[in-house]
Protein backbone atom coordinates (compact mmCIF):
# COMPACT_ATOMS: atom_id res chain seq x y z
CA UNK A 1 0.00 0.00 0.00
CA UNK A 2 1.50 3.18 -0.96
CA UNK A 3 0.79 6.64 0.23
CA UNK A 4 1.22 9.61 -1.90
CA UNK A 5 2.08 12.81 -0.09
CA UNK A 6 0.79 16.00 -1.52
CA UNK A 7 1.73 19.44 -0.15
CA UNK A 8 -1.09 21.97 0.27
CA UNK A 9 -1.28 24.77 -2.20
CA UNK A 10 0.52 27.96 -1.17
CA UNK A 11 -1.55 30.63 0.52
CA UNK A 12 -2.12 33.75 -1.41
CA UNK A 13 -2.75 37.01 0.56
CA UNK A 14 -4.84 39.67 -1.06
CA UNK A 15 -2.92 42.66 -2.31
CA UNK A 16 -4.43 45.94 -0.94
CA UNK A 17 -5.52 48.38 -3.51
CA UNK A 18 -6.02 52.12 -2.92
CA UNK A 19 -8.35 54.24 -4.89
CA UNK A 20 -6.64 56.62 -7.17
CA UNK A 21 -8.93 59.56 -6.12
CA UNK A 22 -10.36 60.43 -2.72
CA UNK A 23 -13.41 62.65 -2.98
CA UNK A 24 -13.61 65.79 -0.82
CA UNK A 25 -16.20 65.87 1.99
CA UNK A 26 -19.28 67.93 1.42
CA UNK A 27 -19.24 71.55 2.53
CA UNK A 28 -20.45 72.24 6.10
CA UNK A 29 -21.16 75.43 8.05
CA UNK A 30 -18.26 77.29 9.54
CA UNK A 31 -16.73 75.56 12.50
CA UNK A 32 -16.64 77.29 15.85
CA UNK A 33 -13.61 79.40 16.71
CA UNK A 34 -10.71 77.34 17.91
CA UNK A 35 -11.61 74.20 15.86
CA UNK A 36 -10.38 73.05 12.45
CA UNK A 37 -11.87 70.51 10.08
CA UNK A 38 -9.52 68.15 8.31
CA UNK A 39 -10.28 65.87 5.41
CA UNK A 40 -7.91 63.35 6.91
CA UNK A 41 -5.85 63.08 10.07
CA UNK A 42 -3.65 66.19 10.36
CA UNK A 43 0.05 65.91 10.88
CA UNK A 44 1.30 65.66 14.45
CA UNK A 45 2.62 69.25 14.42
CA UNK A 46 -0.80 70.59 13.47
CA UNK A 47 -2.44 68.49 16.21
CA UNK A 48 -0.14 70.03 18.86
CA UNK A 49 -0.82 73.53 17.51
CA UNK A 50 -4.55 72.93 17.61
CA UNK A 51 -4.38 71.71 21.20
CA UNK A 52 -2.31 74.66 22.41
CA UNK A 53 -4.12 77.31 20.41
CA UNK A 54 -6.51 78.44 23.25
CA UNK A 55 -5.09 78.80 26.76
CA UNK A 56 -7.66 80.40 29.06
CA UNK A 57 -6.22 82.36 32.04
CA UNK A 58 -6.47 80.83 35.49
CA UNK A 59 -9.53 81.67 37.50
CA UNK A 60 -9.09 84.60 39.88
CA UNK A 61 -11.92 85.44 42.25
CA UNK A 62 -13.02 89.07 42.16
CA UNK A 63 -12.71 90.63 45.63
CA UNK A 64 -15.78 92.23 47.09
CA UNK A 65 -14.91 95.83 48.16
CA UNK A 66 -17.55 95.79 50.85
CA UNK A 67 -15.72 93.04 52.78
CA UNK A 68 -12.10 94.18 52.44
CA UNK A 69 -11.64 96.11 55.69
CA UNK A 70 -14.00 94.23 58.00
CA UNK A 71 -12.01 92.40 60.68
CA UNK A 72 -12.67 88.80 61.55
CA UNK A 73 -14.85 89.11 64.63
CA UNK A 74 -15.63 85.41 64.60
CA UNK A 75 -12.28 84.76 66.29
CA UNK A 76 -13.57 86.75 69.27
CA UNK A 77 -16.87 84.90 69.49
CA UNK A 78 -19.00 87.57 67.75
CA UNK A 79 -20.92 87.35 64.55
CA UNK A 80 -20.95 90.06 61.89
CA UNK A 81 -24.26 91.63 62.90
CA UNK A 82 -23.20 92.01 66.54
CA UNK A 83 -19.83 93.48 65.55
CA UNK A 84 -21.38 96.02 63.17
CA UNK A 85 -23.90 97.04 65.81
CA UNK A 86 -21.12 97.55 68.35
CA UNK A 87 -19.05 99.64 65.95
CA UNK A 88 -22.04 101.80 65.10
CA UNK A 89 -22.87 102.26 68.78
CA UNK A 90 -19.28 103.30 69.55
CA UNK A 91 -19.18 105.84 66.75
CA UNK A 92 -22.47 107.31 67.90
CA UNK A 93 -21.22 107.62 71.49
CA UNK A 94 -18.00 109.36 70.40
CA UNK A 95 -19.90 111.81 68.21
CA UNK A 96 -22.35 112.58 71.05
CA UNK A 97 -19.45 113.18 73.46
CA UNK A 98 -17.72 115.57 71.09
CA UNK A 99 -20.94 117.47 70.53
CA UNK A 100 -21.56 117.73 74.29
CA UNK A 101 -18.04 119.05 74.96
CA UNK A 102 -18.32 121.54 72.12
CA UNK A 103 -21.67 122.89 73.36
CA UNK A 104 -20.96 123.04 77.10
CA UNK A 105 -17.24 123.75 77.38
CA UNK A 106 -16.42 125.67 74.22
CA UNK A 107 -17.38 128.94 75.91
CA UNK A 108 -15.44 128.25 79.10
CA UNK A 109 -12.32 126.75 77.54
CA UNK A 110 -11.49 128.02 74.04
CA UNK A 111 -10.49 124.69 72.54
CA UNK A 112 -9.42 126.36 69.29
CA UNK A 113 -6.77 128.34 71.17
CA UNK A 114 -5.07 125.25 72.58
CA UNK A 115 -3.45 124.45 69.25
CA UNK A 116 -2.12 128.00 69.09
CA UNK A 117 -0.51 127.75 72.55
CA UNK A 118 1.17 124.42 71.77
CA UNK A 119 2.72 125.70 68.53
CA UNK A 120 6.28 125.76 69.85
CA UNK A 121 9.73 124.75 68.64
CA UNK A 122 12.92 123.57 70.33
CA UNK A 123 14.50 126.97 69.89
CA UNK A 124 11.53 128.69 71.48
CA UNK A 125 11.54 126.35 74.49
CA UNK A 126 15.23 126.93 75.17
CA UNK A 127 14.98 130.71 74.85
CA UNK A 128 11.76 130.84 76.88
CA UNK A 129 13.32 128.90 79.75
CA UNK A 130 16.27 131.25 79.64
CA UNK A 131 13.89 134.22 79.75
CA UNK A 132 11.97 132.82 82.75
CA UNK A 133 15.15 132.14 84.74
CA UNK A 134 17.04 135.28 83.64
CA UNK A 135 14.50 138.00 82.83
CA UNK A 136 16.62 140.93 83.97
CA UNK A 137 17.91 142.28 80.67
CA UNK A 138 15.22 141.15 78.27
CA UNK A 139 13.71 143.77 75.94
CA UNK A 140 11.16 144.31 74.50
CA UNK A 141 8.26 142.63 76.33
CA UNK A 142 5.50 143.53 73.88
CA UNK A 143 3.85 140.77 71.88
CA UNK A 144 3.88 140.67 68.09
CA UNK A 145 0.77 140.65 65.93
CA UNK A 146 0.14 139.53 62.39
CA UNK A 147 -2.58 140.17 59.85
CA UNK A 148 -4.58 137.24 58.51
CA UNK A 149 -5.80 136.78 54.96
CA UNK A 150 -9.25 138.01 56.02
CA UNK A 151 -7.73 141.29 57.22
CA UNK A 152 -7.97 140.61 60.97
CA UNK A 153 -5.10 140.94 63.44
CA UNK A 154 -4.10 138.15 65.80
CA UNK A 155 -1.21 137.30 68.08
CA UNK A 156 1.69 135.45 66.58
CA UNK A 157 2.19 131.87 67.84
CA UNK A 158 4.89 131.15 70.42
CA UNK A 159 7.08 129.65 67.72
CA UNK A 160 7.49 133.11 66.17
CA UNK A 161 7.30 135.30 69.30
CA UNK A 162 9.23 134.63 72.49
CA UNK A 163 6.92 136.96 74.46
CA UNK A 164 3.85 134.91 73.53
CA UNK A 165 2.57 132.65 76.34
CA UNK A 166 2.45 128.92 75.71
CA UNK A 167 1.08 125.88 77.51
CA UNK A 168 3.86 123.45 76.65
CA UNK A 169 6.37 124.67 79.24
CA UNK A 170 3.81 125.05 82.09
CA UNK A 171 2.41 121.58 81.42
CA UNK A 172 5.82 119.91 81.27
CA UNK A 173 6.92 121.84 84.36
CA UNK A 174 3.80 120.69 86.24
CA UNK A 175 4.50 117.03 85.42
CA UNK A 176 8.17 117.44 86.37
CA UNK A 177 7.19 119.05 89.66
CA UNK A 178 4.98 116.09 90.57
CA UNK A 179 7.74 113.60 89.75
CA UNK A 180 10.41 115.50 91.68
CA UNK A 181 8.08 115.78 94.67
CA UNK A 182 7.63 112.00 94.58
CA UNK A 183 11.39 111.52 94.25
CA UNK A 184 12.13 113.74 97.21
CA UNK A 185 9.64 111.95 99.44
CA UNK A 186 11.09 108.64 98.29
CA UNK A 187 14.61 109.68 99.26
CA UNK A 188 13.26 110.68 102.65
CA UNK A 189 11.63 107.22 103.00
CA UNK A 190 8.11 108.58 103.27
CA UNK A 191 6.83 107.95 99.76
CA UNK A 192 3.24 106.84 99.26
CA UNK A 193 1.24 106.65 96.05
CA UNK A 194 -1.05 109.35 97.43
CA UNK A 195 1.88 111.77 97.18
CA UNK A 196 1.33 111.96 93.42
CA UNK A 197 -2.31 112.92 93.79
CA UNK A 198 -1.60 115.34 96.65
CA UNK A 199 1.13 117.12 94.69
CA UNK A 200 -1.04 117.41 91.58
CA UNK A 201 -3.98 118.74 93.58
CA UNK A 202 -1.81 121.30 95.36
CA UNK A 203 -0.32 122.50 92.09
CA UNK A 204 -3.68 122.84 90.35
CA UNK A 205 -5.20 124.71 93.30
CA UNK A 206 -2.33 127.20 93.31
CA UNK A 207 -2.73 127.84 89.59
CA UNK A 208 -6.49 128.23 90.04
CA UNK A 209 -6.10 130.71 92.91
CA UNK A 210 -3.60 132.74 90.92
CA UNK A 211 -5.94 132.81 87.93
CA UNK A 212 -8.97 133.84 89.99
CA UNK A 213 -7.01 136.64 91.66
CA UNK A 214 -5.96 138.08 88.31
CA UNK A 215 -9.46 137.75 86.88
CA UNK A 216 -11.09 139.42 89.89
CA UNK A 217 -8.54 142.22 89.88
CA UNK A 218 -9.11 142.92 86.19
CA UNK A 219 -12.84 142.93 86.76
CA UNK A 220 -12.68 145.34 89.71
CA UNK A 221 -10.29 147.65 87.87
CA UNK A 222 -12.52 147.60 84.80
CA UNK A 223 -9.75 146.33 82.55
CA UNK A 224 -11.11 145.95 79.02
CA UNK A 225 -9.92 143.04 76.94
CA UNK A 226 -8.28 141.12 79.77
CA UNK A 227 -7.02 138.55 77.31
CA UNK A 228 -7.79 134.91 76.81
CA UNK A 229 -8.28 132.58 79.75
CA UNK A 230 -5.55 130.34 78.40
CA UNK A 231 -3.06 133.23 78.42
CA UNK A 232 -3.60 133.92 82.13
CA UNK A 233 -3.30 130.22 82.99
CA UNK A 234 -0.06 130.03 81.00
CA UNK A 235 1.42 133.03 82.81
CA UNK A 236 0.56 131.43 86.14
CA UNK A 237 2.17 128.13 85.15
CA UNK A 238 5.68 129.47 84.61
CA UNK A 239 6.26 129.59 88.38
CA UNK A 240 6.86 125.83 88.33
CA UNK A 241 10.23 126.42 86.65
CA UNK A 242 11.53 128.28 89.71
CA UNK A 243 9.95 125.75 92.05
CA UNK A 244 11.76 122.92 90.24
CA UNK A 245 15.09 124.71 90.63
CA UNK A 246 14.43 125.10 94.34
CA UNK A 247 13.55 121.42 94.75
CA UNK A 248 16.72 120.43 92.90
CA UNK A 249 18.74 122.52 95.34
CA UNK A 250 17.08 120.61 98.16
CA UNK A 251 17.86 117.25 96.56
CA UNK A 252 21.55 118.13 96.25
CA UNK A 253 21.78 118.81 100.03
CA UNK A 254 23.67 122.06 99.55
CA UNK A 255 22.60 123.42 102.89
CA UNK A 256 19.82 125.63 104.15
CA UNK A 257 21.55 128.84 103.08
CA UNK A 258 21.98 127.79 99.46
CA UNK A 259 18.43 126.44 99.40
CA UNK A 260 17.04 129.75 100.69
CA UNK A 261 19.09 131.79 98.22
CA UNK A 262 17.91 129.66 95.30
CA UNK A 263 14.31 130.07 96.42
CA UNK A 264 14.63 133.84 96.76
CA UNK A 265 16.26 134.14 93.35
CA UNK A 266 13.58 131.97 91.74
CA UNK A 267 10.88 134.10 93.38
CA UNK A 268 12.45 137.37 92.23
CA UNK A 269 12.89 136.14 88.66
CA UNK A 270 9.33 134.84 88.46
CA UNK A 271 7.93 138.03 90.04
CA UNK A 272 9.66 140.22 87.45
CA UNK A 273 8.55 137.91 84.64
CA UNK A 274 4.91 138.03 85.79
CA UNK A 275 5.05 141.80 86.32
CA UNK A 276 6.35 142.54 82.85
CA UNK A 277 4.19 139.93 81.10
CA UNK A 278 0.89 140.94 82.71
CA UNK A 279 1.56 144.58 82.01
CA UNK A 280 0.34 144.06 78.45
CA UNK A 281 -2.92 142.74 79.90
CA UNK A 282 -3.56 145.26 82.67
CA UNK A 283 -1.93 148.27 80.99
CA UNK A 284 -2.12 147.65 77.23
CA UNK A 285 -0.11 149.93 75.00
CA UNK A 286 -2.72 150.10 72.23
CA UNK A 287 -3.72 153.65 71.18
CA UNK A 288 -7.37 152.90 71.97
CA UNK A 289 -6.59 152.48 75.69
CA UNK A 290 -4.10 155.29 76.21
CA UNK A 291 -6.64 158.08 76.67
CA UNK A 292 -9.27 156.04 78.50
CA UNK A 293 -7.07 155.28 81.57
CA UNK A 294 -6.87 158.26 83.93
CA UNK A 295 -3.89 158.74 86.29
CA UNK A 296 -5.76 157.41 89.34
CA UNK A 297 -6.87 154.26 87.54
CA UNK A 298 -3.39 153.78 86.16
CA UNK A 299 -1.91 153.99 89.65
CA UNK A 300 -4.35 151.37 90.96
CA UNK A 301 -3.49 149.04 88.11
CA UNK A 302 0.23 149.36 88.76
CA UNK A 303 -0.38 148.61 92.44
CA UNK A 304 -2.34 145.53 91.44
CA UNK A 305 0.55 144.32 89.27
CA UNK A 306 3.02 144.69 92.15
CA UNK A 307 0.63 142.86 94.47
CA UNK A 308 0.37 140.00 91.98
CA UNK A 309 4.16 139.88 91.76
CA UNK A 310 4.57 139.79 95.55
CA UNK A 311 1.99 137.02 95.90
CA UNK A 312 4.27 134.75 93.88
CA UNK A 313 6.34 134.16 97.00
CA UNK A 314 3.26 132.76 98.74
CA UNK A 315 2.37 130.49 95.82
CA UNK A 316 5.90 129.22 95.43
CA UNK A 317 6.28 128.76 99.19
CA UNK A 318 3.24 126.47 99.16
CA UNK A 319 4.58 124.45 96.24
CA UNK A 320 8.07 123.82 97.66
CA UNK A 321 6.68 122.38 100.89
CA UNK A 322 6.56 118.77 99.69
Amino acid sequence: MSYYSRSPPPLQHPVPTHPAFIPEPPSTPASPQGYQRFASSPPPTQQYAARTQYNPPPFQPIPNPQHQHIPDFAAWGMNDSTAQFGMHLGQTAVAAGQDYVQKNFAGMIPVTMLKHHFNVSNSYVMHKLQLVVFPWRHKPWTRKVRRTEAGHTEWQPPRDDINSPDLYIPLMALVTYILIAALQTGLQERFHPQILGTSATRALLVVLLDFLFVQCGCYLLNVQGTGQVVDLIAYGGYKFVGVILTLFAGLLNLGTTIYTLVFLYAFAANALFVLRSLRSVVLPDSPANVGTVNPASRKRRITFLFLEAVLQVVYMGILVRV
